[in-house]
């Protein structure tokens, strides 16, 4: 009997230990947008009370300064290059975060942890992806950005009519892998975050008897913005305030939970940001501080976001650090601190638990690596960062949005200025501003930081360099893709000669002029690098076959990915000639442009006796403009080819 008390005493002890994992990660936070990081125009209290009790980190990044990419690499401890996770994915998408991954609900799901999403999760919305299969017991929330949705900036709906916003549906509210609701309006919009708040306290209270992870990604401040009457209008700086102090006091809600059910001790409480603020929303954004740029770029302003761990059990009061640290570092600190085991696959992440309890000197994490959509545009060691040539989105230079509506640019609402960076290395600690390059200074960090980036390269690519990365896994797929043996093909017009009349986007340039006849199919991805895109522009290309062949089958395939502005094209033409001068029309094909949310390869074949040719010309008409069904209405749109095939 006294053998029997001691093994239950141990259970209990064994369970008492394991701590409560909360993770609270607001949506376009700026730096600057709380008390304890020099907020102004509203108070925050209880995030602060966060940070007078736990470790308060000022060098916190994030994977990519956009909403998917970041979530996946907090959730997976990889950077979202690894797991092939880029941009804002919406209701076109027909990708999300591959079921493959491991996510943080994943490794504790075998320790006995109690699971729940509350908020946003935007991985993914059709049900392969959704929470419940990636390790959640419970979700609650919308799927993807508020603001995709069909209504306008000032609450007008607009469904049915011709403004590019009427693209999308209403915006759903799931429950599990249900849609439950649909969010019509602003005024639905103002209850996000007591819902998302009630809902969280209900787990801790359901859940208070076992370990429990709760990961509550709000949907504000994202615009649009949302805020209950209780706190409408009751900050100095507005309503971009007033959701700021709404969510503060959703903190406050969630550790009065914890600590009327004795559990605030034993819970590790981690409050951060997914990238910086939407700068062109002006009022209704939020702040940088004194660092640069904003979200959507990986200048400071966008990657660098306020983080708080609290966990009185172990950390230290009122710590500061200055130690380089990420989103990435979550996983494997928490798998630390549980005794959880790391995912199979390889991470990025590194366990920080030092900085944690007080090491402010030693710093685990010694490199970082900032890419956006496929771009490598700057790399990190210590203090140090060398910014690589690019072109970014560039909120400087003229007057922002108010009151909801984004910046108007050179006559367009919404369109962004564009920056051109040269190569430049910045002091971190000395300038977050990212104002003074000192390049020249310092010639042997240039060169030790371009070998980084090189190594980062080898990893996971770099579309700025035309290079594809050893180590990025697949991401998941809702359509049926080509397999990898399909995708080297034989024929006769690999490695001819080739002459295109236009030139084709270097940010998409496949494998250079000889994509189109390299034997190499393309996927889905129109990021594997065996796509050639041609923004506006139509594609025409003549072959070389060196002299006269018997050929009986010519084919080329585009690609369709209308959420990514890349439409099939409307006509396709095949020629051929003996001597390069005179043409002879084989067939010629038509396609509409018709709204489709599926991802599709389109292959336009034609079949013919055998006869002898030398030239062969393929021209393939782009749709120069989306069309006005889609929300980029008017924008430019892209053409994208793989292979010519020629047997």
């Amino acid at each position: 009997m006294y053998l029997i008390l001691l093994l239950f005493l141990g259970c209990i002890n064994d369970k008492s230990t394991k701590p409560n994992i909360i993770i609270i990660f607001t949506d376009d936070q700026g730096y600057a947008d709380l008390g304890s990081y020099g907020a102004v125009g509203f108070e925050t209290p209880n995030i602060d009370r966060l940070a007078k009790e736990g470790i308060r980190f000022t060098d916190f990044q994030v994977s990519q300064a956009v909403c998917s990419a970041s979530r996946a690499a907090l959730l997976t401890g990889a950077y979202s290059e690894r797991v092939s996770v880029r941009g804002a994915y919406n209701h076109t998408s027909r990708i999300g975060l591959n079921p493959n991954e491991t996510t943080i609900a994943e490794i504790l799901k075998p320790l006995g942890y109690a699971t729940s999403i509350v908020g946003k999760w935007h991985l993914g919305h059709h049900e392969m992806f959704l929470p419940l299969q990636q390790g959640f017991d419970e979700y609650m929330g919308i799927p993807y950005s508020n603001d995709m949705w069909p209504v306008d900036y000032d609450g007008t709906p607009i469904e049915n009519t011709d403004h590019p916003l009427s693209f999308y549906p209403q915006l759903p509210f799931y429950e599990g892998n249900n849609k439950v609701e649909e969010i019509h309006t602003l005024s639905d919009q103002n209850e996000l975050t007591k819902r998302y708040t009630e809902r969280a306290v209900d787990f801790i209270n359901r859940n208070k008897n076992k370990p429990f992870f709760l990961y509550l990604p709000h949907s504000m401040p994202h615009v649009p913005l949302g805020v209950s009457s209780q706190f409408k209008g009751k900050s100095k700086q507005g309503m971009y305030g007033d959701v700021m102090m709404e969510i503060d006091w959703s903190v406050g809600q969630i550790m009065k939970a914890l600590s009327e059910n004795n559990l605030d001790d034993n819970t590790l409480v981690i409050f951060t940001s997914d990238n910086g603020p939407w700068l062109n929303y002006g009022n209704h954004a939020g702040s940088v501080g004194n660092l640069r740029e904003g979200k959507g770029t990986m200048w400071e302003g966008g990657s660098r976001v306020p983080c708080i761990i609290r966990w009185p059990e172990k950390i230290p009061k009122g710590l500061v650090s200055n130690q380089l640290a990420a989103t990435i570092d979550i996983l494997p600190t928490i798998a630390a601190v549980t005794g959880a085991q790391l995912p199979e696959y390889p991470i990025d992440g590194i366990n920080i638990e030092s900085i944690m309890y007080g090491d402010s000197i030693n710093n685990p994490r010694k490199e970082y690596y900032y890419y956006y959509s496929g771009e490598l545009i700057a790399v990190r060691s210590g203090k140090m960062k060398l910014v690589f040539p690019h072109t970014y989105r560039s909120y400087e230079g003229y007057t922002p949005g108010s009151d909801g509506y984004p910046a108007i640019y050179e006559g367009v609402l919404g369109r962004y200025a564009l920056g051109k960076s040269e190569l430049a290395l910045y002091d971190l600690n000395i300038d977050r501003s990212e104002e003074k390059n000192i390049i020249s200074q310092y010639p042997k960090i240039v060169k030790q930081l371009q070998l980084l980036g090189k190594k980062a390269r080898l990893s996971f690519g770099d579309k700025l360099k035309g290079v594809k990365g050893k180590e990025v896994r697949s991401i998941g797929q809702l359509d049926i893709d080509r397999s990898k043996s399909e995708l080297k093909v034989n024929h006769i017009g690999v490695g001819k000669s080739i002459k295109l009349k236009k030139s084709y986007s270097a940010k998409y340039s496949g494998n250079g002029n000889n994509t189109v006849s390299n034997g190499m199919l393309g996927t889905l991805d129109h990021n594997d690098g065996n796509w050639q895109g041609y923004k506006e522009n139509d594609f025409e290309a003549v072959i070389d076959l060196g002299e006269l062949v018997n050929i009986n089958q010519i084919s080329c395939s585009f690609l369709q990915r209308q959420s990514s502005w890349i439409f099939s094209p409307t006509e396709v033409n095949i020629s051929i000639s003996n001597d390069g001068l005179l043409f002879a029309p084989v067939k010629n094909f038509y396609d509409s442009t018709e709204k489709n949310p599926a991802y599709q390869i389109k292959t336009f074949s034609q079949n013919f006796e055998k006869f002898k040719t030398r030239y062969i010309k393929v021209n393939a008409k782009n749709v120069k403009v989306c069309p006005d069904w889609h929300p980029g209405r008017g924008g430019k749109a892209w053409l994208f080819i793989d292979e010519i095939v020629i047997k």
